[in-house]
Formats: C-alpha cells, sequence, structure tokens
C-alpha cells in the first residue's frame, strides 16, 4: 500500500509548485519532503519527476498519477468531515458532486443558490468530469450525486432521468441563417462547421446524419469541448450543432440558437451511487436539479418558438 505521508508530499509539491513550498505546507523540513516523493517515486517504478536545473517538474506519468491521487485525497478529506459531523450530531449537509464543466452554469446555478440560501449549513464539492471518461470514473470516484447526458448503464449507479433537451444549432448573431426559426441538414451542409470530438454523443449522431444523407460536412474547427465550440461559432467561424445547456453555460455573447431537424434528443440524467443512501441533503437537491432542468428546457422551447424565419 502506497505510503499516505508520500501522497501528501506530492499533493503539497504539486499545490505549492516546489519542494520548499511543499515543506512549508506540510510543517517538515526539505530533505524530510524529498525522500517521501523519491519513496513515492521508487515504489511506483516509474519517474513521477523531470530533475533539470536542480528543479522538480511532473513528468507526463506523473500528472496522470498525480491527478487520481487528487480525487483519492479528496475522499479521505470528505471521510473525515463525515466522521466530525457524525461524532458532532450534524445533519449531513455536505456534498459531492460530479458534472461536466460545460453544464454547470445552466444546470447548478439555481440549485446551488437555493441551497444556500435555504440551508444554512449547506457546503458543497463540485468536481468536473468530462463525459468521454465517465466509464472510467464512476467506479473510482467518492460522490453523492452525479450529472451527465444520457444513456449510460453502470452497475455502480442509479440512474434516474429529469429532463430531455433537444440540440440546436449555434452561430453569431446576424448571421445570413440565423433569420431561419428551424434549421435542416441541408442547410448545414456546404457551411463551414464547428465540431466537437468524433467521440461525443452530438458529434456521432450529427455524423451518422450526414452519412445516412449521403453529404460530406465540411468541418472547418475540431475541439473536444462543447463550450469551446459554442465560443468560435459565436466568432463567426462556422455552425455548431450544440447542447443547449452548454450553449447557455458557454458565456459566448451574441450567439444565436436556432432549433435543428431532424431532432437530436439529449436526456439528462442524476446519478446516484448505489453503495450509499441518499440523505435529505442529496435528495432536496436533486429534486432542485431536476425542477430547474425541466423549468429550462420549457423555457428554452418558448424562446426557440418565438422565432419567426425571415
Amino acid at each position: 500500500m502506497l505510503n499516505p505521508r508520500s501522497l501528501e508530499a506530492l499533493r503539497a509539491f504539486v499545490e505549492g509548485g516546489s519542494v520548499s513550498e511543499a515543506a512549508a505546507r506540510l510543517g517538515r523540513t526539505q530533505p524530510q519532503v524529498g525522500r517521501l516523493l523519491a519513496a513515492l517515486e521508487a515504489e511506483l517504478g516509474f519517474p513521477l519527476f523531470d530533475r533539470r536545473n536542480r528543479r522538480l517538474a511532473l513528468t507526463a506519468e506523473g500528472a496522470r498519477f498525480y491527478a487520481q491521487v487528487e480525487r483519492i485525497l479528496a475522499g479521505h478529506a470528505g471521510l473525515e468531515r463525515l466522521a466530525g459531523d457524525i461524532r458532532a450530531g450534524r445533519q449531513d449537509s455536505h456534498l459531492r458532486v460530479l458534472v461536466a464543466p460545460q453544464s454547470i452554469g445552466a444546470l447548478l446555478g439555481d440549485p446551488l443558490a437555493r441551497m444556500v440560501a435555504e440551508m444554512p449549513g449547506f457546503t458543497a464539492t463540485i468536481e468536473t468530469r468530462v463525459r468521454l471518461d465517465i466509464e472510467s470514473w464512476l467506479g473510482q470516484e467518492a460522490f453523492d450525486l452525479g450529472l451527465t447526458v444520457l444513456p449510460l448503464a453502470h452497475p455502480a449507479v442509479e440512474v434516474e432521468e429529469f429532463c430531455r433537451a433537444e440540440a440546436v444549432v449555434v452561430m453569431r448573431q446576424g448571421h445570413p441563417l440565423s433569420r431561419r426559426a428551424s434549421l435542416s441538414l441541408a442547410d448545414l451542409a456546404g457551411q463551414d462547421l464547428v465540431m466537437t470530438h468524433p467521440r461525443s454523443l452530438i458529434r456521432q449522431q450529427v455524423d451518422q446524419l450526414f452519412r445516412d444523407a449521403g453529404m460530406t460536412p465540411r468541418v472547418r474547427l475540431e475541439t473536444g469541448s462543447g463550450a469551446v465550440a459554442c465560443q468560435l461559432a459565436a466568432m463567426g467561424l462556422g455552425l455548431a450543432v450544440a447542447d443547449p445547456f452548454v450553449a447557455l453555460s458557454s458565456g459566448a455573447a451574441g450567439l444565436a440558437m436556432r432549433r435543428f431537424r431532424p431532432s437530436i434528443a439529449l436526456p439528462y440524467g442524476l446519478l446516484f451511487p448505489v453503495w450509499q443512501p441518499r440523505s435529505r441533503t442529496v435528495a432536496a437537491f436533486a429534486a432542485l436539479v431536476a425542477s430547474s432542468g425541466r423549468r429550462q428546457v420549457a423555457a428554452l422551447s418558448r424562446r426557440l418558438g418565438r422565432v419567426r424565419s425571415g
């Protein structure tokens, strides 16, 4: 088993940026921290650090390893906080939430504000995870509630769909196609497109629609982030087919959204770990998220319905 003190030393080094800063954070001497890091590296059997000009920097392997270390240590901190609450007889009012970074603003903003206002002791840790990596982190993470686009089937979680959005076409305001109330696949053909990663759910469905129609999309720009795709589209660099929650959370100024036909359904689900009961805090927050998501889908439908073809 890896030495917890070595893992703490690694985190302190990464957060502080140097062995001296790590030593100050941990209340140890620099040689002590150096020995802990060297022992960890020897135990792992691969280099954690590049050593150049007497300075240490994480290798690519070290950065990959540390990403999991940070999650484990965060889980330990959560366990310590929970134990303290139980000893003090306090209600469990802390939440650990996992969500895709692109949809935080649209899905979590209002529910978090309500919880803070209505539950004085409420605290939360918001962790972001990329949807493409969901299968790898679900069985390893310590969390109370997750949010993601479905479909998803995993033995570690119970899944409850709470709303169903539809993909939209986004572009800069004033784009000639923004005069239309909805856009078809034929409208996108021949246009510069900003597309997400080929493994993303929307990209896979859009690619399939083009294949079925015997057409080839003109992909001008490609990005791993739906939010970045929306931002690039708002700059006038192309059209993007996007999740409306991602578009709303992207912060892109001057962004126009229009319906896309044929419809691409985007069901959203709440994820609950099967190994732990749902606390009252989890149930209350989940209900707020579900209600907020449904309201936003209805509001977006009304907003898009008011657009008239020019």
